[in-house]
């Protein structure tokens, strides 16, 4: 199970993709199925989490993988990039960046 922590052991993607209410479940149901089938073979994969917008115009990729390194060497992998092109086909718009963990407060 994965822990965000700032110890400095991951890095983060964040990818907010904006949709019409139409596309959202099917974005979901690609990512899903990337994540699955690709990503966590991928060396350096930790988690990923997908968050949809209640008004359905938005989904938001949160992913952690091990090193930059590990994430820009899934960038390499066809099926991946493959994965990536349909998501791009189905938003309006999509803003991918990486980060670091800058502090956690947890109950």
């Amino acid at each position: 199970m994965a822990e965000i922590s700032q110890s400095g052991n991951v890095v983060t993607l964040i990818n907010v993709f904006t949709v019409r209410p139409e596309d959202q479940q099917p974005l979901l149901d690609l990512l899903v199925e990337a994540t699955e089938s690709v990503m966590n073979r991928r060396p350096g994969f930790v988690s990923a989490n997908l968050h949809k917008s209640f008004d359905g115009t938005r989904v938001v990729n949160y992913a952690q993988w091990r090193s930059k390194e590990a994430f820009e060497a899934m960038l390499e992998d066809p099926a991946a990039v493959g994965h990536m092109r349909q998501a791009a086909g189905l938003a309006e718009s999509f803003e991918p960046h990486l980060y670091e963990v800058a502090y956690v407060d947890e109950a």
